[in-house]
């Protein structure tokens, strides 16, 4: 098989790695990729920008499978053209992808179909929003509507913050128009969990539960980011959460995607928050997560390609899919400054030394030599028999490898 495997980031590096271990693989092409998938086994970055140049290429090379990383491209609707030209892609429709690129009609669709979410209300006009927060409880969770790179989401802990928030996306328009419209929630307090999951619009098999750790600093303190490291499976999942999570969040979605009649071939990730009172559906996101996949697919037992064929086929039923009784932990390297300003272009020396897989975001290759090239530059994981044990080993390997300005939180999986 030749595979397209679209995006640049930890989770395409991520993918490709665990593509790559498929004996039905035989070429990845990464588009636009990043260093690390450079070099990884079976792959080539290609160069590619538009929805119609990558359909093209996958035409021309004769392509089997295209494998979607970011959610833009799926909420562009890059699904729909490749199917209207009878081109073979995991991902879902763009109508699908509406649960991830609209806050307002994911929201609503949970209220729906008795999805167990926050309290909430959508708004398009400044002063009916602003009179909201007026006289809502505080604190409360203020977001923008659209894509916004994960920075569309504020925790306001006074009136006041709240107002600045709506003001900021509404008025302002920080986020373009992302904010147009927002949607202000209750806030819920508890612990998050992350679960990753395949559907081939008739049956949903979740994958081996993580927990991503999003503030910048040590005990979860400071602004948050994309994600500073992962750990999996997360112990607070315990059975009688997952139990929650099935009846009363998972079911009940799959329930909606059926009646809506949505065409959803593809991951849908659960981000969910473990509360006193139970466990409640935060967001959807339609796409893997950046770094919850650096731990969930080392995990993994089968081969990614067969199961993502059978959900290609509507045939999950009949399958399992399976992982490793073990832990994994991925600690993030980040750029001094991140998730605000932060230079780039600095050499990282010291991979070769590290045991642990590097799995490769912010970073080019340039003249052999290997660059930084974002915020989150890279993410090291290792797995262990114990979460001790993956810590440890995911800590010696970052340990070893070196950039000017280099950080990473010290307590991830703690």
């Amino acid at each position: 098989m030749k595979v397209l495997l679209i995006g640049n980031g930890g989770r395409e590096h991520a993918l490709a790695y665990k593509i790559a271990q498929s004996s039905k693989v035989e070429k990845i092409y990464c588009s636009k990729g990043n260093g690390g998938t450079a070099v990884e086994e079976k792959c080539e970055n290609v160069n590619l920008s538009t929805i119609e140049e990558l359909a093209n290429f996958a035409e021309e090379n004769k392509i089997d499978l295209t494998i979607v990383g970011p959610e833009k491209e799926l909420c562009d609707g890059i699904v729909d053209e490749f199917k209207s030209r009878g081109l073979k892609i995991f991902g879902p429709s763009k109508e699908a992808a509406k649960l991830e690129g609209s806050k307002a009609f994911s929201k609503d669709f949970m209220r729906k179909y008795g999805v167990k979410t926050a309290e909430y209300g959508n708004f398009d006009n400044l002063d009916e929003a602003l009179r909201y927060v007026e006289r809502c409880e505080i604190p409360v969770v203020v977001k923008a509507d659209g894509l916004a790179a994960g920075k569309g989401v504020i925790i306001a802990s006074t009136r006041e913050e709240a107002i600045d928030a709506v003001k900021e996306l509404m008025e302002n328009r920080t986020l373009g128009d992302a904010g147009k419209t927002i949607v202000i929630e209750e806030f819920l307090e508890g612990v998050e969990a992350s679960i990753l999951s395949i559907t081939d619009g008739e049956v949903i098999i979740p994958f081996i539960s993580s927990k991503d750790h999003k503030a910048i600093g040590e005990g979860n303190t400071g602004l948050n980011t994309g994600g500073m490291g992962t750990i999996a499976p997360n112990p607070y999942c315990t059975d009688e959460v997952l139990k929650d999570f099935s009846e009363n969040i998972m079911i009940p979605t799959l329930e909606g995607i059926k009646k809506e009649n949505l065409d959803y071939i593809g991951i849908i990730f659960f981000g969910v928050m473990i509360t006193k009172k139970g466990v409640y559906l935060l967001e959807y996101n339609v796409r893997m997560g950046d770094p919850e996949t650096q731990v969930v697919l080392p995990l993994m037992e089968s081969d990614l390609v067969d199961v993502i064929d059978s959900a290609i086929n509507k045939n999950l039923k009949n399958i399992k899919v399976l992982f490793k009784n073990a832990y994994a932990c991925c600690v993030i390297g980040a750029s001094k400054g991140y998730p605000k300003k932060y230079e780039k272009g600095f050499e990282i020396t010291g991979i070769d030394n590290s045991k642990a897989k590097t799995f490769f975001a912010g970073v080019k290759e340039e003249d052999g030599k290997l660059l930084t090239n974002g915020g989150r530059v890279l993410g090291v994981t290792s797995i262990g028999k114990t979460l001790e044990q993956a810590r440890a080993n995911a800590y010696a390997g970052i340990e070893n490898i070196k950039f000017d300005g280099m950080y990473y939180r010290k307590d991830i999986g703690k």
